[in-house]
């Protein structure tokens, strides 16, 4: 692990979470990522990988303090990846002027745009350079899925459209899933893509499935009807419910009265998601 730089272990449920920092080409400077290894796993007896974006403002610490997820990854033997959102130390101007844009807000896409596209690589990291590195570093079979939540969900459901035949199953927790049409994305496709909105369809969930020829595997949604930012249509679920069913791709998607928007919502169904992600990738208890 010479290009990995350890910064914590932590034992939970048999297994350990362990926190790291590297140097990232995607993005040119040090990332943060955390992995949690089930018991069991080892060299000789390689397991599946779940990977876990996070939402805006987050790190990888939200999902790892707050999620719930461990005890479900240990039943199935399923090891857990948790990237960080941005990249945090290239310092660009304005990266930190608001919270929805620049640090803590990547939004998983690789950015175009002059000021932003040297760092601003997050597709390629997530898809590409850190399941290399996992794969390189620990126990790992190779087989990966993904899901996220919020800013988080919209990355799972587009990496997922985006590469077909590399994750075995997608899930989300209350994603933006037509960020073209919504205030956050369209804030952030214009810092990070520029004007052309050819490029934000590139993005955008509810575009993709609509072009997607990969493999038509259920998508689990969770989202919560108390949700401000339900309410405030920055999630539109309901446009991507209708993108699956204009081209039959089976989803399902679930809504819950009470629920809203944090991590107590996400940790309610973290142990179902863990279990359908589980369940793909042949993992089980």
């Amino acid at each position: 692990m010479a290009e990995l730089k350890k910064v914590s272990s932590v034992k939970v449920f048999g297994g350990y979470i362990k926190s790291f920092k590297h140097q990232s080409k995607s993005v040119g400077g040090w990332m943060d990522f955390g992995v949690f290894i089930p018991a069991g796993a080892t060299e000789k007896a390689k397991v599946p990988a779940l990977f876990y974006l996070s939402g805006l403002t987050c790190s990888p610490k939200n999902c790892i303090e707050k999620g719930g997820a461990f005890q479900s990854a240990a039943e199935n033997g399923l090891m857990l990846v948790f990237p960080d959102t941005s990249p945090r130390e290239c310092d660009i101007e304005g990266d930190s002027a608001s919270w929805d844009f620049g640090k803590g807000a990547g939004f998983y896409l690789n950015a175009t745009e002059a000021k932003w596209k040297e760092n601003y690589q997050m597709d390629t990291y997530v898809n590409e350079e850190l399941p290399s590195l996992i794969a390189k570093n620990f126990p790992f079979n190779g087989k990966m899925s993904i899901t996220g939540h919020s800013m988080g969900g919209h990355g799972a459901l587009v990496s997922y459209l985006r590469n077909p035949g590399k994750y075995q199953s997608v899930s989300a927790f209350a994603p933006i899933c037509n960020p073209i049409n919504c205030p956050w994305g369209k804030k952030a496709f214009t810092g990070y893509l520029g004007s052309d909105k050819t490029k934000w369809a590139q993005y955008d969930a509810t575009m993709l499935i609509k072009e997607f020829k990969g493999k038509r595997t259920e998508i689990l949604i969770d989202q919560g009807l108390e949700d401000g930012f339900y309410k405030k249509k920055q999630l539109l679920p309901e446009a991507f419910m209708e993108a699956c069913k204009a081209v039959q791709h089976p989803l399902q998607c679930n809504l819950h009265d009470g629920y809203d928007h944090s991590y107590f919502f996400v940790s309610t169904f973290m142990p179902m998601h863990i279990d359908f992600h589980a369940k793909a990738l042949n993992a089980g208890k």
